[in-house]
């Protein structure tokens, strides 16, 4: 795993990042940006990315993981409300300049998928966004899954299983979840970033995720101004990418090579 530092923040960054260079055959295509959910990291996206990635034919994959989560340096102590913006126009476009990457795809999940909603919404150039299990405003189901989360993390072992991933457990869980559960995130939402989104949208959700409903995927096909398709896995939880793993591989791989910026082998059309 290679580490970056990105100095033109307020305080330095180092992040640990995953970077493929694209094959031959991919060398024209966008890079697959991949934001892990409020837990995650790089080695938590486990092979996902990389079938993906095999899939389209060979473009470039960067998959990081965000301050503070996976072995990448925290850059404040505590995190806001606002968190999720400004890791979207403050932290993700300076990854993406350092790397020399342009108009990437993005690919969230949970977390991630806001995160590139509200990237995209502000102005930043993306070819495309997949959204696994995107968050635009907050449902009583989140505010339940939140809390389920937070017992599992007082009485089970799900602090020893999360320091296999992070560096520091106990500041990467409370970051997210005091967040969550806080009276001001009740207000959050970024559905205001939608109108402004005219690059083609692929949205995933499982039917039994047990943080969001369809909802999200409603209104954000009403909002958007590009081209929408959505997936629904019945019986799916919050990380179908994970549970139907072939299927949404192949749904990806299919919603990609059908948009401008890649025709069927993989390439750019022009």
């Amino acid at each position: 795993m290679e580490r970056l530092r990105v100095e033109d923040l307020e305080e330095d960054l180092e992040i640990e990042y995953l970077f493929e260079p694209p094959s031959q055959a991919g060398e024209h295509d966008p890079v697959l940006v991949f934001l892990h959910e409020g837990l995650g990291s790089v080695e938590l996206w486990r092979s996902f990315p990389s079938m993906v990635r095999d899939a389209m034919g060979g473009p470039g994959m960067l998959v990081y993981s965000r301050p503070g989560y996976g072995r990448s340096r925290p850059y404040r102590e505590t995190r806001s409300v606002g968190y999720m913006h400004e890791e979207a126009v403050e932290v993700l476009p300076r990854v993406l300049s350092a790397l020399g990457i342009e108009r990437p795809v993005l690919v969230g999940h949970s977390d991630g998928a806001s995160i590139a909603i509200i990237h995209a919404g502000s102005g930043f150039a993306v070819s495309a966004l997949v959204l696994i299990a995107a968050h635009v405003f907050v449902e009583e189901r989140t505010i339940a899954g939140i809390e389920a989360a937070r017992a599992a993390y007082l009485g089970t072992d799900l602090a020893d299983r999360m320091l296999r991933y992070h560096e520091n457990p106990d500041a990467t869980f409370w970051g997210w979840n005091r967040v969550w559960l806080s009276k001001e995130f009740r207000e959050w939402n970024i559905e205001e970033y939608l109108p402004e989104i005219t690059c083609p949208v692929l949205a995933i959700q499982g039917s039994q995720d047990e943080y969001g409903t369809v909802a999200q995927l409603d209104a954000i096909e009403r909002a958007v101004r590009g081209p929408f398709e959505r997936l629904v896995l019945a019986g799916a939880g919050h990380a179908p990418h994970q549970e139907r793993f072939e299927e949404v591989v192949k749904a990806v791989s299919t919603f990609l090579t059908g948009i401008e910026s890649f025709d069927s082998q993989g390439h750019t059309r022009g």
